[in-house]
């Protein structure tokens, strides 16, 4: 099993950013349904959050810190309980699912940032899908606005539209791609330029998820998804 240590702090911290969370079963659970693959589930949030918006029918969790993985599997247990619905966690990278299991659709929420190979990672994903299984992909936006934030957490990168529509795996055709949370920029923008903070104060979580999240889901709509702090790209297996 291939075990990789998160060197992040920030997934407490973002637990409590109830808004944006909301926002983000919105955006993706039209998206997942059957069988689902969450790839690095860490904690669990995102899957305790989307499960109950989506008609799924198993979910696994998949998780390769040790340490997080073990705090999943409780929290898969209580999910499985409260939902009905199977919920796994398992150690380890998609290499080490067994060869012959497809999904109905395959996750990465802030994910794809901190693998260095993401191009890589994408084709093993998509090789993953079952016939018309969707790959889904949120990840933090614009390099420009790369911080102390996202080297402390290891995140390679942030991504343009463009940059990760460049890497669309062969077989695949798009169904969405959106920018998210386009006033969250301009707090991104300051974390970038004036507070150089490696993480972010409880304080600013709230202020961010209590004043902030609820202004973008208005501004988005009215900007059609060209501007935002994170984004969001769906592709679909096209055979």
């Amino acid at each position: 099993m291939a075990e990789q240590a998160y060197v992040g702090g920030e997934l407490e911290l973002f637990a409590a950013a109830r808004n944006w969370k909301r926002r983000l079963a919105r955006e993706l659970a039209p998206f997942l349904g059957g069988e689902v693959l969450e790839v690095g589930a860490g904690l669990g949030g995102t899957t305790a959050n989307l499960l109950p918006a989506a008609r799924v029918k198993r979910w696994t969790a998949l998780e390769p810190d040790p340490r997080l993985c073990a705090r999943l599997a409780t929290a898969a247990r209580e999910l499985a309980q409260a939902h009905g619905v199977e919920v796994e966690a398992r150690g380890g990278t998609l290499e080490d699912l067994a060869a012959e299991r497809r999904f109905d659709a395959v996750l990465y929420v802030d994910v794809l940032e901190h693998i260095e190979d993401d191009r890589g990672e994408l084709v093993r994903a998509a090789a993953r899908l079952a016939p018309g299984g969707r790959l889904v992909v949120l990840a933090p936006a614009h390099q420009a606005l790369y911080s102390e934030f996202d080297r402390a957490i290891g995140h390679f990168r942030r991504y343009e539209r463009r940059t990760l529509l460049a890497l669309t795996p062969p077989g695949t055709e798009l169904v969405r791609a959106a920018y998210l949370d386009s006033v969250g920029w301009l707090a991104s923008l300051a974390n970038r330029l004036l507070l150089r903070r490696a993480l972010p104060t409880p304080t600013q979580i709230r202020t961010w998820d209590g004043l902030l999240v609820p202004l973008s889901g208005v501004l988005d709509r009215i900007l059609f998804g060209r501007f935002g702090k994170s984004v969001l790209v769906v592709w679909r297996r096209s055979g």
